[in-house]
């Protein structure tokens, strides 16, 4: 089971809670569950506050809906272990995945070539509002939503901040805009503009850029991608941020939050940079079956950075 998987398992849990009436019938069914990792020092790997929703309508204590519900997911394929938490929240533990379908489901998500706006132009108080509404247009649609529209309340770009696209470029204009929350004031600043990796914009984008040099100096070396299981804890990070992707699209669709995107680039970027240095051989080493499957997993994790950054509107670069 994927993490997008236990979505809808939730959804169909809750379905049939109130169908066999272990649930009220008053009890709302709703129509998406948002799963999300659990924060550092949570139990499990991933956790919902589905009882929440549920337990209002239903009359019921969030806990004592968490516990239904639990009682049911606990049975399901895929599901290692549920577990209820606090005043209701269900945490979950996935039985393992091998790391070839974490990275189909991950690349399945991508976006179209293409899908990247031009840089927008300043339009004073509306350029945020078109920014962040073509961004949460693009990520609706790759969940096959057409609900769009942009989140309330999209604070502008401050005044003092003049004409930001002339200065910083479409590109890294847009990312500022879309690495807060919308209601927030968006900062500008040097930063922006610096090419180095203490910069999350140029990381992000050097990440992508790398993943494409890892592929072109192995195809000098006589071997390409090939996606095959790969094993160890160095590889670990890597896998466990690519299998968060399709969770990261749904939340920020279902909360029209763009930002929840870019920090999950962020964090895939860092992931990768660190997961480079073991991909291609080393001294008289020859290529094997290992490099293979380590070079395809690089190259998932640059396709799907590339993706992320077409639906925030930004060009991902092959080199920088």
């Amino acid at each position: 089971m994927t993490p997008a998987d236990l979505t809808r398992t939730v959804v169909r849990a809750v379905r049939c809670a109130v169908e066999d009436g272990e649930l009220p019938a008053a009890a709302a069914v709703p129509a998406r569950v948002v799963v999300e990792r659990s924060r550092p020092g949570g139990v499990g790997e991933y956790a919902t506050p589905v009882a929440f929703q549920v337990a209002k309508a239903a009359g019921r204590p969030p806990g004592d809906v968490a516990r239904v519900l639990a009682g049911r997911l606990g049975a399901e394929a895929g599901i290692a272990r549920v577990e209820v938490t606090g005043a209701g929240f269900l945490n979950f533990v996935l039985q393992e995945r091998s790391s070839v379908d974490v990275v189909r489901e991950a690349v399945r998500l991508v976006a179209a070539p293409g899908s990247a706006a031009a840089a927008p132009r300043p339009r004073g108080a509306e350029l945020r509002a078109g920014v962040v509404e073509r961004a949460v247009g693009r990520i609706l649609l790759g969940q096959g939503r057409s609900d769009a529209g942009p989140p309330p309340n999209v604070a502008p770009v401050a005044r003092r901040d003049g004409d930001v696209v002339a200065r910083f470029g479409g590109d890294a204009a847009v990312w500022a805009m879309l690495c807060v929350p919308a209601h927030e004031t968006p900062s500008f600043g040097e930063r922006l503009l610096v090419q180095d990796e203490s910069s999350e914009f140029f990381r992000v984008r050097y990440a992508h850029a790398c993943a494409v040099a890892l592929v072109r100096r192995a195809r000098l070396l006589g071997f390409g991608p090939e996606l095959l299981p790969v094993r160890g804890d160095d590889c670990a990070a890597l896998l466990r941020v690519l299998a968060d992707h399709p969770l990261v699209l749904e939340a920020a669709a279902h909360h029209r939050a763009p930002e929840r995107l870019v920090r999950h680039l962020v964090e895939l970027a860092d992931a990768l940079l660190d997961f480079q240095y073991r991909v291609l051989p080393k001294g008289d080493e020859k290529p094997s079956a290992a490099h293979r499957a380590r070079l395809a997993l690089a190259e998932a994790a640059g396709t799907v950075l590339a993706g992320g950054l077409a639906l925030l509107g930004i060009h991902a670069p092959d080199c920088l």
